[in-house]
C-alpha cells in the first residue's frame, strides 16, 4: 500500500477512529489506577504506563496480523470483532470499579500495562482488521491513537456523553471493518468475487443488526435501570 495514496490515509483514519471508540475503558483504567498518587506523580505514572501498555499493544498486534493469514483465522477474528462492535453499544456505562488504584508509581504503572493489556484484545483485532495486514498502518495509528486517549480521553468521553451518535458510528465503523475481513478471508474470497452483489447485502445485514440488536439491549438495560430505581424511591 502506497503512502501517498488516499487508501493508506483512509485506513489510517479508520485505525486511529476505532482505537478512539475503544479507548473508553483504557482511559478510565488510567485514571482509576493514578488516582491515589501525588499529582507531580501522576504524570509520570500515566506517561510510562501508557509507553509499557503501546509497546505491548503494538507486538500484540504484529502477532494478530501474522495469524490472521492462517486459514480460516481471517474469519474469525471478524465473527469476534461483530461481537466486539455489539458490545460496545450494549455495554455503555460499564462500572470499572475493580480496578485498584497504585500507591506509588510503580504499582500505578503496573497496573495500568496488565488491566490494558488484559482489556485490548477488542483493540488489537480491530486495528490488525482495519490495518489489512499492513504493519506501518498499525505502527502509525496507534502512535497517534495512543497520546490522545492519554491526553484527550476526558474530552473525547464528554463528547461521547453529548453525542451519544458517535458511539453508533463507532459500531458500524466495526461492523463494517469486520465484514471485510470476513469478505477478505482467503478461502471465501472466489465465492464473494463471484458473487458481488452478496457481499454488499452480507456487509449491509451485518451492520444493520449489530446496530439495532445494541439499539435494543441498551433500550432494554435502561428501562431495567428506571424499574430498579422506581422501586427503590
Amino acid at each position: 500500500m502506497d503512502i501517498f495514496s488516499a487508501v493508506f490515509w483512509i485506513a489510517l483514519v479508520k485505525i486511529v477512529f476505532i482505537d478512539l471508540m475503544l479507548a473508553g475503558d483504557n482511559a478510565i483504567v488510567i485514571g482509576l489506577a493514578a488516582r491515589n498518587l501525588h499529582p507531580s506523580v501522576q504524570k509520570k505514572a500515566i506517561l510510562y504506563g501508557t509507553a509499557g501498555a503501546l509497546l505491548i499493544r503494538i507486538v500484540a498486534t504484529v502477532v494478530v496480523l501474522w495469524l490472521l493469514k492462517v486459514p480460516w483465522l481471517l474469519l474469525a477474528g471478524g465473527v469476534l470483532l461483530v461481537w466486539i462492535a455489539y458490545k460496545l453499544l450494549a455495554d455503555q456505562g460499564e462500572e470499572h470499579s475493580d480496578i485498584k488504584a497504585g500507591n506509588s508509581l510503580w504499582v500505578a504503572v503496573r497496573t495500568i500495562v496488565i488491566a490494558d493489556a488484559a482489556m485490548g484484545l477488542d483493540n488489537v483485532i480491530a486495528v490488525a482488521g482495519a490495518a489489512e495486514q499492513h504493519l506501518v498502518l498499525v505502527i502509525l495509528g496507534l502512535l497517534i491513537s495512543v497520546p490522545i486517549i492519554v491526553w484527550g480521553s476526558t474530552l473525547f468521553i464528554k463528547l461521547i456523553n453529548r453525542f451519544p451518535w458517535i458511539i453508533y458510528l463507532g459500531a458500524i465503523v466495526l461492523g463494517y471493518t469486520a465484514t471485510n475481513m470476513i469478505t477478505e478471508e482467503h478461502q471465501l474470497v472466489p465465492f464473494f468475487t463471484e458473487h458481488p452483489a452478496l457481499r454488499i447485502l452480507f456487509i449491509a445485514l451485518v451492520v444493520v443488526g449489530i446496530v439495532l440488536a445494541g439499539y435494543r439491549k441498551r433500550v432494554s438495560h435502561d428501562k431495567a435501570v428506571k424499574k430498579h430505581e422506581r422501586s427503590y424511591s
